[in-house]
């Protein structure tokens, strides 16, 4: 009986040591050294830390990009002799009386506004009617408020009213 003791005595000994081993090491995890990462830490602490950065990061490209693009855009008004106001690109408005006869450049644009005038031109089409998707032909009265281009050289507008008034860009001349 004495060996059947000491084998349950050496038995509860060695099972002790396990259990103490298994619970010290268990307890060692979650130190400074060898940290116990937790979900809501990783909520609460590491995502919103990364999120941060990119954020950072993005916002720091951002900037870079925008001042490369306005670089870009005075660069080109430079080029193409635009200035910094942009104004060279936008409408003029032009007023014309009665029998006034305006030339137009290829490529100019005119939107009539108030009055009436008549398109001359050599052959057809005289002018391209943007607004309409279609062509206007020499003898037409143009349409207020729609866009009209001049493709082909030699094009000109004559004022059938009183006063009319135009927005134009491009090259023209008035006679």
């Amino acid at each position: 009986m004495k060996k059947t003791d000491k084998r349950i005595r050496l038995g509860a000994v060695a099972l002790a040591g396990v259990l103490l081993g298994t619970g010290a090491a268990l307890a060692a995890g979650g130190d400074q050294n060898d940290p116990l990462v937790t979900l809501s830490y990783l909520n609460q602490t590491v995502i919103p830390q990364i999120v941060g950065q990119v954020q950072d990061g993005v916002a720091v490209k951002q900037q870079e990009l925008e001042q490369r693009f306005t670089a870009q855009i005075e660069q080109y008004k430079q080029e193409t002799g635009q200035g910094g106001s942009g104004s060279s690109a936008g409408y003029t408005l032009v007023t014309l009386s009665r029998g006034q006869v305006m030339t137009l450049e290829v490529g100019c644009e005119l939107l009539l506004r108030v009055g009436a005038a008549a398109v001359s031109a050599d052959g057809s089409p005289a002018l391209i009617d943007l607004t309409g998707g279609g062509t206007v032909n020499s003898g037409a009265s143009l349409t207020r408020n729609h866009l009209y281009m001049s493709t082909i050289e030699g094009r000109t507008l004559t004022a059938a009213a009183n006063t009319v008034k135009l927005l134009v860009r491009g090259g023209y001349s008035v006679a």
